[in-house]
């Protein structure tokens, strides 16, 4: 489903990326490893388009993003991608239906379509209850399963996550974790994970372990 080659990426004098190559299969849970300034979020922002590789290519459902370029890469990634960063990034002066339902209406959804897809993943991440609450009233945990939910709104063909639990105590760490992988199961849906958690990376179908911009280990595949 997505398929990296030779992606390299530098920073002035920097070499961050340095040749790397990835393979994401379809419903996979993959997390990425490795120490500080390994590169794992600076290939994981280039897997999204959020940045560009010096060189190399990245193919999402044969699909080459590299090529893409503004309002039609913006198109592809909000339709085709969802994102959970490590602090939820939630507007807050938005309430958590509305925080869900941006992506949605981005992607040209009809408000009414928009808001009842937004409360039936609500719903089922177990905050049907907080609908109308801006995030200032949520907790850690909560907080992240709007995020989570904010980037399945659009049925995305894979979901990136940095460091999802880094802020989180270690019960809704266990949480967390536990969604994604009941996400894999009963919405087929594929992860991306950059963590430094082991208990998460250890639970992935496979770990491809990062450092000085390489992939040093692939994982099974």
């Amino acid at each position: 489903m997505i398929q990296a080659r030779d992606i390299t990426k530098r920073f002035g004098t920097l070499e961050v990326l340095r040749g790397v190559d990835v393979d994401i299969r379809e419903c996979e849970v993959v997390g990425i490893v490795g120490p500080s300034g390994a590169g794992k979020t600076t290939l994981l922002q280039i897997l999204g388009t959020l940045d560009t590789p010096d060189s190399g290519s990245v193919k999402i459902n044969d699909v080459d993003v590299v090529k893409l370029r503004g309002k039609e890469l913006a198109r592809f990634r909000n339709r085709n991608i969802g994102f959970v960063f490590q602090f939820h990034q939630l507007l807050p002066e938005f309430s958590t239906l509305e925080n869900v339902m941006i992506p949605a209406l981005i992607s040209g959804a009809g408000r009414a379509d928009a808001e009842k897809r937004a409360a039936e993943l609500l719903e089922y991440m177990g905050l049907s209850g907080r609908l109308t609450h801006k995030p200032a009233q949520l907790s850690g945990g909560e907080r992240q399963r709007v995020a989570v939910a904010r980037a399945l709104v659009n049925s995305p063909k894979v979901v990136l996550a940095d460091e999802p639990s880094g802020s989180l105590d270690s019960q809704n760490k266990r949480e967390l974790h536990q969604l994604f992988f009941k996400l894999r199961e009963e919405l087929r849906q594929t992860f991306v994970i950059v963590t430094h958690d082991e208990t998460l990376a250890a639970e992935c179908d496979r770990v491809l372990h990062m450092r000085d911009g390489v992939i040093v280990a692939p994982g099974e595949p």
